[in-house]
C-alpha cells in the first residue's frame, strides 16, 4: 500500500500537465517507510533545492540491474557502475552525444537520467577526439582485450587477497619485534580503503570496452536500416549470433558433470537431491565420488562463482556459496542424458541461419563501397560482441562474489565485537557509516575501552531491515518524469531497450492501451510460443519453474541459463536486443519478449500467454 503525500511546495496542479510518467516529487513513501531516506546518501536523492531541474527531466528506472529496493551499502555498486560508464563516455573516449547518466533513488530504487551534448559545435569537436581514441581501441581490440583480461585476474586476486587483521588482544609479536611501528589498528582503515579503491577499479575496467562494444553493434545496426528500412532488430541480431561467449561455460561444466557421473556410475548419489556437504562427505570415501568431486572443484573454481542474482546485491549469493542450484540441475541434466537427449545448444543451426541471413542481405547491396562497409561494420560487431557478454562473467559475477565475501570478513569482525548481530548486518551500513564505525572500533582497541557501536547500530539495523522488506513490496513505476525525446546513448538503447519507440509503449500501457491484456515490449528473439505463465521474481522461484512454461521475469541473470533448456519463451520487464534474455534466447531458439515494464505485475503465474518474438507483444490468452 502506498500513501500520497500532498504536492511539495512548488507545483500547480491546475496547470495542464503534457503526457509523461509520475513526477518523483509528486510520489509519496510507501506507508510504513517514511524515514527510507536516511538509507541512502544526499548525492542519490531527489533534493527539493533540486525540483526545477530534476522535475523536468526523464528518470527510467534501471530494473536491470537494480530489481529490488538498494540496501544501503549496495549502492556502491551502483555509484561505481555509473562513474565507470561516465567517464568511459564523458572522459576517455568523448562520446559525442552523449556523457554519463544521474542517478536518483526514489522509495529505494534507482532511476537514471542520461546527460547529452546538444550544442553541434562541441559535438564535432568530440567527434575528432572520439575518432583517435576509439579508432586505436577498435584497431587493437584483440591485443587490448587480451591486456584486458589480465588485468581484471589480477583485480580479483587483489581484492581476494586483502586481509582484514584479525584485533586481537595484542598486536602481534612479530611486528613488534620487527619494529614496524604501524599497527594492524591502521592496517584495519587500509583494508577498508582498498576494498572501496578495488570495487572502483573494477567497475572501471567493466566500462573500459563496453560502451564502445555497444557503439560498434550500434552502427551495424543503423547502417542496416540505412539500406534495408524494413530490417527487423532481430534479423540485425541474427547476423552476429552464434559466437561463443564464457556465460556459456558453467551450464556447458554442469553437463560435463552429468556426464562423468553416469560414466562413473553415481547416478543413484547425485539424483537423491540431498544436502551439498553430507553428499560430498559421503561420496568422498569412494574412488569414484572422489574423483567426481575433484572434478567438482575444478569446474567450481572459477566457473561456480555465477551469482544467482546479478551480482549487483550482498544477496545474491552465488553457486559457489550455494551449490543447491548447480548439483540439482546436475541431477536433472543427468537424468535427460539417460533419456538419449541432446543437451548442446542448436550452435550449428544458429550459425547456419546467421550465415543464410547475412548473404541475403548482403547480397541486396550493390555498390561496392556499401557492401564493404557492411562487411567492415559486421566484422567488427562480431569481433567486440564477445567483450559484451564476457566482461558480465568476470566482473559481476567472479569479481562481485569475492568482493561481497571479502566484505564479509569484515562484517565477522564487527560482529566478534558486539557491532552487529549477524556478519550481512554490515550491508544495511552506508558506505560512510562503515567508515565511523571503523574509527570507533579503531579507538576503543588502541585504546582499551570500549566501542560504542555495540549500542548504536543494532536498534538502526533492526529498522532498516524493516523499512527495507516495506520498500520492497512497493511497484516502483518504470519510468518519472515528462515524455524524452532523442535518445542516443549506446547502453540505454542496446542493453536496457530504452528507446523513443519503447517509450510510447510504455505511456501507452500507462494510459490503458488494450486492457492490460496486450503487452508491448522489445522484439528480442523470434519466434511464437503460447504455454502457461510462470512469474519469477528472485532466484529461489527458479525451482518453481516446470518443463514447457513460459518465464516472466524483471530479467534474467545469466546463471538462469540452464532453466532456458526447460522453457519455451521468456518476458522480461526490462532488456534489449543485447540484453542476457534476449541473446540467450537467441542461442537457444526460443522467442523472447525483452523490456515490457510491466511483465511481471500485469501477467500471473498460471495465465495462458503467446509470446511473439516477431513483432515483440506479449498476449494473455486465458486465466
Amino acid at each position: 500500500m502506498t500513501t500520497t503525500e500532498a504536492p511539495r511546495t512548488g507545483s500547480d496542479s491546475s496547470a495542464p500537465r503534457r503526457r509523461g510518467f509520475p513526477d518523483p516529487y509528486e510520489i509519496g513513501s510507501p506507508e510504513g517507510a517514511e524515514g527510507w531516506r536516511a538509507m541512502y546518501p544526499y548525492y542519490n536523492q531527489f533534493l527539493d533545492a533540486r525540483r526545477a531541474k530534476d522535475s523536468q527531466r526523464t528518470w527510467f528506472r534501471n530494473g536491470m540491474h537494480f530489481p529490488e529496493a538498494m540496501p544501503p551499502f549496495d549502492i556502491v555498486t551502483s555509484d561505481s557502475a555509473f562513474m565507470s560508464t561516465g567517464v568511459m563516455n564523458t572522459r576517455v573516449f568523448a562520446l559525442p552525444p552523449a556523457l554519463g547518466i544521474d542517478v536518483r533513488v526514489l522509495n529505494g530504487y534507482v532511476y537514471m537520467s542520461a546527460n547529452g551534448v546538444e550544442d553541434p559545435e562541441e559535438i564535432g569537436r568530440r567527434a575528432g577526439e572520439f575518432a583517435v581514441r576509439v579508432g586505436h581501441y577498435y584497431q587493437n581490440w584483440p591485443t587490448l582485450y587480451e591486456a584486458w583480461e589480465r588485468k581484471i585476474r589480477a583485480e580479483i586476486a587483489k581484492v581476494g587477497a586483502i586481509v582484514i587483521p584479525e584485533m586481537g588482544e595484542l598486536e602481534p609479536v612479530e611486528n613488534v619485534l620487527a619494529g614496524r611501528g604501524v599497527t594492524t589498528s591502521n592496517d584495519l582503515l587500509v583494508a577498508y580503503q582498498a576494498l572501496l579503491a578495488s570495487v572502483d577499479a573494477a567497475w572501471n575496467l567493466h566500462s573500459e570496452f563496453l560502451n564502445m562494444g555497444y557503439a560498434a553493434y550500434l552502427n551495424f545496426l543503423m547502417l542496416c536500416r540505412s539500406h534495408f528500412p524494413e530490417i527487423t532488430d532481430q534479423s540485425v541480431a541474427k547476423m552476429v549470433s552464434g559466437v561463443d561467449v564464457l556465460l556459456f561455460r558453467p551450464d556447458d561444466e554442469l553437463k560435463k558433470l552429468a556426464a562423468l557421473a553416469i560414466e562413473l556410475d553415481l547416478v543413484t548419489e547425485l539424483t537423491a537431491g540431498r544436502p551439498h556437504e553430507e553428499l560430498r562427505q559421503d561420496m568422498s570415501s569412494s574412488d569414484a565420488g572422489a574423483r567426481w568431486w575433484a572434478a567438482y572443484d575444478e569446474s567450481a573454481d572459477p566457473w561456480f562463482h555465477f551469482s544467482y542474482g546479478n551480482g549487483f546485491y550482498h544477496h545474491h549469493r552465488s553457486w559457489s556459496d550455494d551449490p543447491t542450484f548447480p548439483l540439482t540441475m546436475i541431477g536433472e541434466y543427468i537424468g535427460r542424458l539417460r533419456n538419449g537427449e541432446d543437451l548442446s545448444r542448436p550452435v550449428d543451426a544458429v550459425a547456419a541461419e546467421r550465415d543464410a541471413v547475412t548473404a541475403r542481405y548482403r547480397g541486396l547491396i550493390d555498390d561496392e563501397a556499401d557492401r564493404q562497409a557492411f562487411d567492415e561494420a559486421l566484422g567488427l560487431s562480431k569481433v567486440v560482441f564477445p567483450y559484451v557478454e564476457n566482461h558480465n562473467f568476470f566482473i559481476e559475477h567472479w569479481y562481485m562474489t569475492t568482493f561481497w565475501n571479502k566484505m564479509r570478513e569484515l562484517g565477522a569482525l564487527f560482529v566478534r565485537y558486539g557491532f552487529f548481530d549477524q556478519v550481512d548486518d554490515l550491508f544495511f551500513l552506508r558506505r560512510a557509516e562503515i567508515a565511523d564505525a571503523l574509527v570507533d572500533l579503531q579507538m576503543a582497541w588502541c585504546g582499551g575501552g570500549e566501542p560504542l557501536g555495540p549500542d548504536f547500530w543494532p536498534p538502526v539495523i533492526a529498522e532498516r531491515r524493516r523499512v527495507h522488506a516495506v520498500l520492497n513490496r512497493w511497484a516502483a513505476p518504470p519510468a518519472l518524469g515528462p515524455e524524452p525525446s532523442g535518445i542516443v546513448e549506446p547502453m540505454t538503447i542496446m542493453l536496457w531497450g530504452i528507446t523513443d519507440e519503447q517509450v510510447q509503449k510504455w505511456l501507452d500501457a500507462q494510459d490503458g492501451g488494450d486492457g492490460g491484456r496486450v503487452l508491448s515490449g522489445f522484439a528480442g528473439s523470434p519466434g511464437i510460443a503460447e504455454g502457461p505463465a510462470r512469474v519469477v521474481l528472485s532466484p529461489s522461484d527458479l525451482d518453481e519453474l516446470l518443463e514447457g512454461e513460459i518465464l516472466v521475469a524483471p530479467i534474467t541473470s545469466p546463471s538462469w541459463t540452464p532453466v532456458f533448456a526447460r522453457i519455451k519463451g521468456a518476458v522480461s520487464d526490462i532488456g534489449g536486443i543485447m540484453c542476457h534474455a534476449a541473446i540467450v534466447s537467441r542461442e537457444y531458439g526460443l522467442p523472447a519478449v525483452v523490456g515490457t515494464g510491466t511483465g511481471t505485475t500485469s501477467i500471473r503465474t498460471g495465465q495462458i500467454v503467446r509470446v511473439d518474438g516477431n513483432t515483440g507483444t506479449v498476449t494473455i490468452l486465458s486465466d
